[in-house]
C-alpha cells in the first residue's frame, strides 16, 4: 500500500474538527437571533447543544471497540455534511426552529465523535516523532477553522442579507454553503486518510469492567472534588458572556446593544477577536512552559476576569466606532485566550500518573458542563437585568473564578522546561 505523507491529512483532519463545533457553537447563536428568536430562547436551546461534549466520555470507549477510527471519521463527516443541509432546508418552514435544532443536535453528536475518533487516529497514523512534528500543524489549522467558521461563514451571511434583503434566504445559502464544504472534505477523507489500523479482537467482559474501573479511580483522586469545583466555576463569568454578547452586538441601539450588522459581527468577533484569542493562548503557553503553571496562574486569572470590564463600558456608552468595538473584543479575547491557558494545564496537570488520557477525557465532560449550564439562564437573566446591569453581575461573578484559583494546589515545577 502506498504510503500517505501526514501532511495529506493532518491540516485538513483538524480543520474539520474545528468547523461543525463552531457552527453549533457561534454560528447557531447569530442565526437564531438574525431569524427573530429571543435572547433567552437563543441561550437556552444553544447552551443545551454542550450536551453531547458533556457526556462525550461515556461513549468515547465505542469508538475503540466498533469498527476503526478511520470509519468513523469518514461516517461522522457524513452526518455533518447532511446535518448542515439539513438545517439549510427547514430554516424556510414552519416551526423551523424545532427542525433546525434537531439537525444541530445530531450535529453536534457528530462532531464530538469525530472529535475521539479525530485524536485517536491522530495517535494511530503517527510515530511519536511525528506527533511532535505536527502538533502545532494540526493546532494551526484548528485556529483556521476558527476564523472561517466565525468570521467568513458570518461574512458570507451578513453579505447575503443586504444583497438578498431576506435573512431566511441568506442564512438558506449560507448554511448550503457551508454544507457543500464539508461534503468536499468527506470526500477527501474518504481517499486521503491512511488505512493504518488493524482489527483487534476486544474481551468485552474485561472492556466493561475497566471502564467503570476507570470512572472509579477518576472520583477517587486527591482533591477530586476541589478539582470538579475549579473546573465548573473558573469560567463562569465568561461562559455567561459567551451567550450573550453576540446579541448584544446585534440588537438595536434602543434595545441596549450595539445595532452591528451581521457582516461587521463576522469581521468583528469572528476575525480581530479569533485573531486576539489564538494570540493569548499561544502567549500563555509560552510562559507557562517557561514559569511554570504556579507562576502565572494569577496573572492568567486576572487576564480571563479584567477585560470582561469592556462589555460594561460597550453598554453604559453604546459605541458606533467600528474599529473601537474591534479592538475592544480584540483585548477581552486576548485576556481569555491568557487565561484559559491556566484552565487546560490544570486539567493536564490534576490526570497526571494512571488512566491519564481516560481522566482528561472526563475533565472534557466537565469543562464542556461548566459553559453549559450558565449558558441555559443567562438570556433569562439578560432580558430580566438589561444588558449593563447583565454585565456587571457578570464582572461580580468573576470573584468566583479568583476564589476557586485560590483554593487548588500546584507543583510550582508543573509546566515549566526541563
Amino acid at each position: 500500500m502506498k504510503k500517505i505523507s501526514p501532511w495529506a491529512w493532518v491540516p485538513s483532519l483538524y480543520f474539520a474538527e474545528g468547523i461543525p463545533y463552531l457552527m453549533v457553537m457561534t454560528v447557531s447563536v447569530f442565526m437564531y437571533k438574525r431569524l427573530g428568536l429571543g435572547n433567552e430562547e437563543v441561550a437556552l436551546y444553544t447552551s443545551w447543544l454542550y450536551l453531547p461534549w458533556v457526556i462525550k466520555p461515556l461513549w468515547s470507549p465505542v469508538v475503540d471497540i466498533l469498527k476503526n477510527k478511520r470509519w468513523w471519521i469518514v461516517t461522522m463527516e457524513f452526518l455533518v455534511g447532511v446535518t448542515l443541509a439539513g438545517v439549510a432546508l427547514t430554516i424556510n418552514v414552519p416551526h423551523f426552529v424545532q427542525y433546525t435544532l434537531a439537525f444541530f443536535w445530531l450535529m453536534a453528536f457528530s462532531s464530538a465523535t469525530h472529535d475521539i475518533a479525530a485524536d485517536g487516529f491522530y495517535m494511530i497514523g503517527l510515530n511519536t516523532n511525528q506527533q511532535s512534528l505536527f502538533v502545532g500543524i494540526r493546532s494551526t489549522f484548528y485556529r483556521i477553522s476558527m476564523i472561517v467558521g466565525q468570521g467568513l461563514t458570518l461574512i458570507l451571511a451578513g453579505s447575503l442579507e443586504t444583497s438578498l434583503g431576506n435573512i431566511q434566504q441568506a442564512w438558506t445559502y449560507t448554511m448550503a454553503t457551508v454544507a457543500v464544504m464539508f461534503a468536499a472534505i468527506f470526500v477527501y477523507h474518504s481517499f486521503s486518510l491512511p488505512k493504518v489500523e488493524k482489527a483487534e479482537t476486544v474481551e468485552h467482559r474485561n472492556f466493561i469492567c475497566d471502564f467503570f474501573l476507570t470512572f472509579r479511580d477518576f472520583f477517587a483522586r486527591k482533591d477530586v472534588l476541589l478539582a470538579i469545583t475549579f473546573m465548573l466555576l473558573y469560567r463562569f463569568p465568561e461562559a455567561l458572556l459567551v451567550k450573550i454578547t453576540p446579541m448584544f452586538l446585534i440588537d438595536p441601539i434602543e434595545a441596549g446593544g450595539l445595532a452591528m450588522t451581521t457582516e461587521a459581527v463576522g469581521v468583528a468577533q469572528g476575525t480581530v477577536g479569533v485573531i486576539g484569542l489564538l494570540l493569548g493562548g499561544i502567549l500563555g503557553g509560552i510562559c507557562a512552559s517557561r514559569g511554570g503553571l504556579k507562576r502565572w496562574l494569577w496573572p492568567m486569572v486576572w487576564a480571563i476576569t479584567l477585560p470582561d470590564l469592556i462589555y460594561v463600558f460597550f453598554s453604559l456608552y453604546q459605541p458606533q466606532n467600528f474599529w473601537l468595538i474591534s479592538c475592544g473584543i480584540c483585548v477581552e479575547q486576548f485576556g481569555y485566550g491568557f487565561g484559559f491557558t491556566a484552565y487546560m494545564l490544570y486539567m493536564l496537570y490534576f490526570c497526571q500518573g494512571r488512566n491519564q488520557t481516560s481522566h482528561y477525557a472526563i475533565c472534557t465532560g466537565f469543562m464542556a458542563l461548566s459553559m453549559m449550564l450558565p449558558g441555559m439562564f443567562a438570556g433569562y437573566m439578560q432580558q430580566s437585568l438589561g444588558y449593563t446591569t447583565f454585565f456587571i453581575v457578570v464582572m461580580v461573578c468573576t470573584l468566583l473564578t479568583i476564589l476557586v484559583a485560590a483554593m487548588i494546589k500546584i507543583d510550582p515545577q508543573f509546566g515549566k522546561k526541563e
